[in-house]
């Protein structure tokens, strides 16, 4: 729904906000698309030369909505073919020629902290909480994480997280290089829209060839992000994942051991 994410233009920045903090911001397939579509506006528009991402209440996101990913899970055709097209949000992302800021406050959790790796600039509140628990819920890392995460913090620090699913505190983002900065919660949004104007002042054309030159090569991104797509589709489906939603619901610790594992094909 529209007033999930409210998008406003000043300055030369345009700010989305996530806003629905009753649901932690868990992020529906109409905000993903939302989402898209303003940073898809932002390249479009010479005016905007910044997008600033930021969240009302006190977490950034609890990541996917698990309605949709138990929705596929069914079988529900109209959830399914959505998702097979993939996430509008990581296409956007993957895509993007302006920069993009993050003010991360509060918990982040999957896409919350997958998105921050094609963030230019990330400033994070004290209280910030960093997961990726995707084998958590028998899933596998997306946006390309399962690459840049890595290659950011290196292979032991992502694999814990991504499969022992360990948070990383707002110090530890800042010195393993996720974030720019530890911010007070009362200066966060302030600091990262100094961020985003100070950019958005730099020279256009300039800024958008180093953002392009330090993102290469596209490729590889672009194809880890098919692979992850293809294994995340296939476990979406799978009846660990059935068993991780009705636990995560239920409020019960998992039982995998009737859900026999598939290997990756």
């Amino acid at each position: 729904m529209a007033e999930h994410v409210l998008t406003e233009t000043s300055g030369g920045v345009l700010t989305i906000t996530l806003n629905r903090p009753e649901k932690k911001n868990a992020l529906t397939r109409a905000m993903y698309q939302a989402m898209a579509d303003g940073i898809d506006a932002a390249d479009a528009d010479p005016n905007i030369r910044c997008v600033l991402i930021q969240a009302e209440g006190d977490m950034f996101t609890a990541g996917n909505d698990l309605a949709d990913f138990a929705a596929v899970n069914r079988g529900d055709e109209s959830a399914n073919a959505a998702r097979e097209k993939g996430n509008p949000l990581l296409n956007a992302l993957e895509r993007a020629r302006t920069p993009i800021v993050a003010a991360v406050n509060g918990r982040a959790v999957g896409v919350g902290v997958t998105m921050l790796l094609h963030c230019d600039l990330v400033y994070v509140a004290e209280d910030a909480l960093l997961t990726t628990p995707f084998v958590n819920l028998a899933l596998v890392p997306e946006a390309a994480s399962s690459m840049l995460l890595p290659a950011r913090i290196g292979h032991a620090r992502a694999f814990a997280m991504f499969v022992l699913g360990e948070a990383v505190d707002a110090k530890k983002a800042e010195a393993w290089g996720i974030a720019n900065a530890v911010v007070p919660a009362g200066e966060l949004r302030p600091r990262a829209r100094a961020a985003a104007e100070a950019v958005a002042a730099r020279a256009p054309a300039s800024v958008a060839a180093t953002k392009a030159l330090m993102r290469r090569p596209a490729e590889p991104i672009a194809d880890r992000y098919q692979e992850e797509g293809r294994l995340f589709a296939a476990q979406l489906k799978s009846p660990e994942a059935a068993e991780a939603f009705a636990a995560f619901a239920e409020k019960r610790p998992p039982d995998f051991s009737k859900a026999r594992a598939q290997e990756p094909a």
